[in-house]
Parts: C-alpha cells; sequence; structure tokens
C-alpha cells in the first residue's frame, strides 16, 4: 500500500527548520544553510550533480533510503522557490537546474495557478491548489503503487502531519542552534497523533530520528 513519507527533513536542535528571511542566496533563510551541511557531503547528494565522491556513512544511508520506492512528490510553493504571490515571472523553474532529482511527478502547492512543467529526466512539476487530501490522493494515483513523498517546507510538512496522513516521519536534526525562523513541531504532540520513534541513528552530520504510526 502506498505511504506518505517524509524524508531527511532537515531541523535544528531547537526545532527550527528554516530561518527567517529565504532568499535566492539562502534557500533556507539566513543562518539556516548550516541545515542541510550533512546531506551535501554525503555521496547521494554528489552524484545528483555527476560526481562520483562524498561520504558514504550513516548520513549517506539515510539520503540513498528517502529515494526508494518513491513514485510521486509533493511540495510547498515556499520549497519551489523564493517568490511569493502571483508567478509575475514563470521562467523560474526551480532550485535543481534542467534535471531535477525527482525524476517523477512533483505537485506543488500553490494558490496561484501555473501551467504544468516539464524537465529533464522526468521530472514534471504540476501546480495544484486543492486541499491536502485531494492533492495526496492525486499523488497516490500518480505513484502507481510507490510511495509519495512530502519535501517541505515547513508549514506544508506541519500541515500533513496534523491531518494524520503522513505515514514515515524522518528527522534529521542538525546540531545547530537557530533560535527563530519556522517550527517543524511546536505545538504538536507525535505521541497523541499516533507516533512512535521506531529508529534512531547517529550519522556524521546529523541525528537521525524515525517515527511511524
Amino acid at each position: 500500500m502506498s505511504k506518505l513519507r517524509v524524508e531527511c527533513f532537515m531541523i535544528s536542535v531547537d526545532g527550527f527548520g528554516a530561518a527567517p528571511e529565504q532568499s535566492l542566496e539562502n534557500p533556507f533563510g539566513k543562518g539556516g544553510m548550516v541545515l542541510p551541511q550533512w546531506f551535501s557531503n554525503t555521496r547521494t547528494f554528489k552524484r545528483m550533480f555527476g560526481r562520483d565522491e562524498g561520504t558514504t556513512g550513516i548520513d549517506d544511508q539515510f539520503a540513498a533510503r528517502g529515494f526508494v520506492n518513491i513514485g510521486a512528490n509533493i511540495m510547498g510553493r515556499n520549497m519551489f522557490g523564493p517568490q511569493r504571490g502571483p508567478w509575475v515571472d514563470e521562467s523560474w523553474t526551480g532550485w535543481w537546474g534542467p534535471n531535477p532529482p525527482y525524476h517523477s511527478p512533483v505537485f506543488v502547492l500553490t494558490h496561484h495557478p501555473r501551467p504544468t512543467l516539464p524537465m529533464e529526466g522526468g521530472t514534471v512539476f504540476e501546480f495544484v491548489s486543492d486541499d491536502f487530501a485531494s492533492v495526496l490522493k492525486k499523488a497516490k494515483l500518480a505513484a502507481n503503487g510507490k510511495d509519495v513523498r512530502l519535501n517541505g517546507g515547513v508549514h506544508t510538512v506541519r500541515n500533513g502531519i496534523l491531518s494524520g496522513l503522513v505515514d514515515y516521519l524522518h528527522l534529521a536534526i542538525s546540531p545547530v542552534v537557530l533560535g527563530q525562523g519556522e517550527n517543524l513541531l511546536a505545538g504538536i504532540d507525535l505521541a497523541e497523533l499516533g507516533y512512535s520513534c521506531v529508529e534512531t541513528k547517529s550519522g556524521e552530520g546529523a541525528l537521525h530520528l524515525v517515527y511511524e504510526k
């Protein structure tokens, strides 16, 4: 049965998944670029850009696991890019260049319509304004029996958790304190929502916690 999975979601020790003032230069906000350092050092990340190098330890194992058996993706508007409001300029095609790492349909949650955007390698961005449950149904249909990955940002993942629709939650906690920004779990009681921690491993750059319902 197809699951909704949150993979490699990066937060600080104090729970922030993004710092304030996201921009083209700072995708994770000012001071937030420390969060993905563990991931960007892995072989899995380096291979996305054709480089056969990078770490091969615990962090890389979790990075690689996040792409296994994924047939479709969901992400929020803020993860797709730094723009807000109507699409004044549709030349923006994401942070990832002409060949994004998803290689499957990606449903982008937004209140502002935009034509479907096909990219190299099989990634197709579809911009949708339906409620979360309806988008998940579309994504599961597109996944054709495989799992759906919920990619972020913080607000989108919070909605998924609070809706009770996330089946698998992998948090990668970096040993940094941001102090401000968007907090993933503020006001959320995972145990009350039916989640329990099923795996804990310390990697080279992050502590990995896995929760399942």
